[in-house]
């Protein structure tokens, strides 16, 4: 009879992305615990409902950037296209195309812009970094023409009632999450597609040889990312009121930071949708819960900086261990 113990099965990535998931969720909870017992403000509904559209914008441009990292790529335009997209509805209501209309093409625009990237990078051979820092620099530049550096006001009440509104006691902007997130966790991992997304991030070379076309993926990566972003843009232009490029600023590096404390790896080929939208939420709550214990902003940069070194930390352990 053999005397050897039986080894220990390797944890599945289905496995690991729950419990990364539990975890995170169990540190998002603690805070609340936390924040709720040092300041009597934080528990009120009205902060929660502000905390709660404080996280659903970057919770959405999270979930496109994790597509895009996914296929160890990255996206540092989503900011720019918030700000962008804000410009264009705005600008399309003024001059009286409806608000369905104006919509639509706010995301068709997004979407171009998706497969512009995946364009440069496909065909031009354009680094992800770099296709997508060009970009943020010129969509800044071409939304500040486009108003002369103003702002551009919004006067449909209904349009921007929609942001400020609630439906079952919860904001129609954490809603707008759900509806994003749903067919978003559907087509990650539990389609082919999704397979495809992790197959390309783990090795473009053995992906294609198994019959993935690569680059179809990198554009559909780079679309999705880019649509999630334009949506953002309605979404802020009903919050705020107006149409202005300049918004959104460092709202790229948000979405990463989240897609990174939500267990998506930089490196590509692992990652979820549950766990960035539970990152998003974890950094709302850091920001909202210093506002209120007045705590100096630059602490919460910090702070976050901090958690993005020990997770990338961790995922170099984990990756370093398979």
């Amino acid at each position: 009879m053999s005397t050897e113990a039986p080894q220990k099965k390797p944890m599945s990535m289905r496995n690991f992305n729950f419990l990364f998931a539990l975890t995170l969720l169990a540190l998002l909870i603690l805070l609340w615990v936390i924040l709720a017992i040092a300041t009597p403000n934080f528990g009120t509904p009205n902060n929660i409902a502000n905390l709660l559209r404080q996280g659903s914008m970057i919770a959405i441009l999270a979930i496109g950037q994790t597509f895009v990292i996914i296929t160890a790529g990255i996206d540092l335009s989503v900011g720019a296209i918030v700000g962008f997209s804000t410009v264009t509805v705005a600008w399309l209501l003024q001059q009286g195309v409806p608000v369905w209309g104006a919509i639509l093409i706010t995301l068709l625009i997004g979407l171009a812009i998706g497969l512009f990237h995946g364009f440069g990078i496909v065909k031009m051979g354009m680094p992800p970094f770099i296709m997508t820092l060009a970009t943020l620099t010129s969509l800044r530049g071409v939304g500040l023409l486009i108003t002369n550096g103003a702002t551009i006001n919004i006067t449909d009440t209904g349009f921007t009632e929609f942001s400020r509104n609630s439906f079952l006691g919860i904001p129609n902007l954490f809603w707008m999450v759900i509806l994003v997130a749903v067919p978003a966790y559907i087509f990650l991992h539990h389609t082919r597609w999704g397979r495809y997304l992790f197959a390309v991030g783990s090795n473009p070379e053995s992906a294609r040889l198994s019959g993935v076309n690569v680059p179809r993926m990198i554009y559909i990566a780079y679309s999705l990312s880019a649509v999630c972003a334009a949506f953002v843009g309605v979404l802020l232009a009903a919050r705020i009121g107006i149409g202005n490029a300049t918004q959104a600023e460092g709202w790229e590096l948000q979405s990463i930071a989240s897609t990174v404390i939500g267990g998506t790896s930089l490196f590509g080929a692992v990652g979820s949708v549950h766990g960035p939208l539970i990152g998003a939420f974890i950094l709302a709550t850091i920001n909202n819960g210093a506002n209120l214990l007045n705590v100096n902003s630059f602490w919460q940069r910090i702070i976050t900086g901090l958690l993005i070194i020990v997770i990338v930390f961790f995922d170099q352990l984990r990756r370093r261990r398979q």
